[in-house]
Parts: structure tokens; C-alpha cells; sequence
């Protein structure tokens, strides 16, 4: 987990995708890549979700490509034997959590809430993805929940609300890792194939996280 950990930080932000089509998947690939994001979440809420992260996986593998909503016993097998290099699910389920620990597959639960946080570390998960990040009181209450186990090195990745207008205030945020975002590549900007609006959101998102590093590396 460690190495995904280092990989998904030195990128910030996460693509949080859903995709119809599998024939896609190779164009949306290199538009992340050329983009300065190759990395993404492709969710498992489509038929064609497996054959996406194969053909990435596979026919691109400078990609980071991981699994989201990944919330059954068959999501995650299918997650691990289609190549999928990490799992992400929308929330906590012990027994998902656990199989993923046993198979040495790197795996972000969800958590909303204290006891969702708690259950987590309980069962060695330190990577928390923090949903519906916005409906659940965003910045604010992130901040609230993190606060009684910061220091157990708890760090989270807030997904749901995150938007290019609120990035730098989360990333700012030391106890987050990272960022999923939807408004990357959306559905509808895959289906009408609009590579270069999707290339344009990277650089923007790349941008975005430029200015933090240079902003921290001056206080300092």
C-alpha cells in the first residue's frame, strides 16, 4: 500500500471516472497522460468498467489505474484479475476490507463519519477515502472528523462535491493525500469524445497543485 500511497500523493488528484464504452478507455488514457494525470478511479458502476481497466492496465501501463465502487466480494476479484493496481469503495464494509488485506491488494475504504473512521483504523486501513465530501459538510466537517485521530497518521481522500473551485482548499488540508475528482473526465465529455476539454481539466488540476507546492516550498 505504501507504494500507491507515494504514487496517487505525487499526483493529488484523482480522476473519478464512469465509462460506457470500453473502446474509450485508450483514448481517455492518453488524454489524462497528456494531460499530466496518468492516473484515474474507474468506477465500477458500468458493464464495461472491468474491460477498461484491462485494456489500460495493459495496453498502458505507465497509467495508474485503480477501481472504484468497488463494494461487492465479485467487484473486487474482478478489480484484482483485470489488473487493477488499488480498489476505492464509497464506503466501509469490513469483510471487503479484510479480503483486500488478505490478497496484498492495496484498498481505500470509504468513511462519512466517527465510527466509519474508527472501524477503519481498527482493521489497519490509513488511507480513507472521506464521501460524499461535500453533502456531508465538506471542508468543515472533514476537519472535525480528522481532528480526534490525527495522530495516528490517519490521512484521507476527500471524493463528492470536489470541484476546481475548492481543490487548493482541500489539498491545503494536511491530512489530505489526495483528491477524487468527477469533474475531470466526466461521463459526458468521454461519450462525446471531448479528449481535449478532459486534457484541459488535467492541466488545470496540475496547475492548481504546481501553485501549492510552490506556495509551501517559499514558506518554508
Amino acid at each position: 500500500m505504501h507504494m500507491i500511497d507515494e504514487r496517487i500523493e505525487t499526483f493529488r488528484v484523482v480522476p473519478v471516472v464512469t465509462i460506457e464504452d470500453a473502446e474509450a478507455a485508450l483514448p481517455l488514457a492518453d488524454a489524462l497522460a497528456e494531460g499530466g494525470l496518468p492516473v484515474a478511479e474507474i468506477t465500477f458502476r458500468t458493464m464495461a468498467a472491468a474491460a477498461v481497466i484491462e485494456r489500460i492496465a495493459h495496453q498502458r501501463p505507465e497509467m495508474l489505474v485503480g477501481a472504484g465502487t468497488v463494494i461487492t466480494e465479485q467487484s473486487l476479484l474482478s478489480a484484482m484479475d483485470c489488473g487493477a493496481a488499488f480498489g476505492v469503495s464509497p464506503g466501509f464494509n469490513p469483510s471487503i476490507f479484510a479480503l483486500a488485506a488478505k490478497s496484498k491488494f492495496p484498498f481505500i475504504p470509504g468513511v462519512m463519519t466517527p465510527s466509519d473512521v474508527e472501524g477503519a483504523i481498527a482493521m489497519g486501513a490509513m488511507l480513507l477515502k472521506f464521501f460524499p465530501a461535500g453533502a456531508a459538510g465538506g471542508i468543515q466537517m472533514l476537519k472535525s472528523i480528522a481532528a480526534p485521530y490525527a495522530h495516528t497518521g490517519v490521512r484521507f481522500m476527500p471524493t463528492g462535491g470536489v470541484n476546481e473551485g475548492n481543490l487548493k482548499d482541500y489539498l491545503e488540508l494536511g491530512i489530505v493525500f489526495a483528491v477524487g475528482g468527477t469533474w475531470i473526465a466526466t461521463r459526458e465529455d468521454i461519450a462525446s469524445k471531448r479528449w481535449n476539454v478532459i486534457r484541459d481539466n488535467c492541466h488545470k488540476a496540475v496547475g492548481a497543485v504546481s501553485e501549492l507546492k510552490s506556495a509551501t516550498a517559499t514558506a518554508f
